[in-house]
């Protein structure tokens, strides 16, 4: 996928006009790429769409308009978009509960080293994590981790020809692993373009 640029970007005014109709086509967007592993922890597939709509969002929020502003916001997202050999994904843990996330935060410190995808016939690939930043303490993990996966070109092939695909983590306090849905999997398997 091709970065973003200063000129893929609406005017704060363009946006802010069709920022509406834009929420709604990117929410929907979103909820597609979106793979829940259990009732707590759901990983959020990124792509240039995601990524853009972040930078919109940014620019509106902070009212930014010069180039060298938004050129700062495109070099913090433009990283978080699939290059054709890996996929990109924010992951979340939620807890409603006050008490009971700042629990289960404290039990799954090192979860974001432990998340993995694996097609079928080939090794789990575990994800990069938080790579601009650590997000985690000795004490407790984040909420929310940036993830990459880095799949070999055999990987590529097979999850394109229709291999299943499984995503789990391996943690002291949270076993667990999903296939993949078809239609999730089609579309990630466009990423890889």
């Amino acid at each position: 996928m091709q970065a973003i640029t200063q000129q893929d970007l609406l005017s704060l005014e363009d946006y802010e006009r069709r920022r509406k109709e834009i929420q709604e086509r990117i929410q929907a967007h979103k909820a597609e790429r979106r793979l829940d592993l259990d009732d707590h922890i759901s990983l959020f597939f990124e792509d240039r769409d995601t990524m853009w709509y972040q930078v919109q969002e940014m620019a509106r929020a902070e009212r930014l308009y010069k180039p060298e502003e938004l050129q700062d916001e495109l070099d913090v997202y433009n990283p978080l978009i699939p290059d054709g050999s890996n996929l990109k994904a924010t992951m979340m843990i939620q807890y409603d509960d006050r008490e009971e996330r700042m629990a289960r935060l404290a039990e799954l410190v090192g979860i974001e080293h432990r998340l993995w995808v694996r097609v079928d016939g080939h090794d789990k690939v575990y994800a990069y994590a938080d790579e601009d930043l650590d997000r985690s303490t000795p004490d407790k993990t984040s909420t929310v981790h940036f993830m990459r996966f880095e799949l070999e070109p055999e990987m590529v092939r097979d999850w394109k020809g229709g291999s299943p695909v499984h995503v789990g983590i391996d943690h002291d306090k949270r076993q667990l692993e999903v296939t993949v849905p078809q239609r999730l999997h089609e579309k990630l398997a466009n990423d890889f373009d």
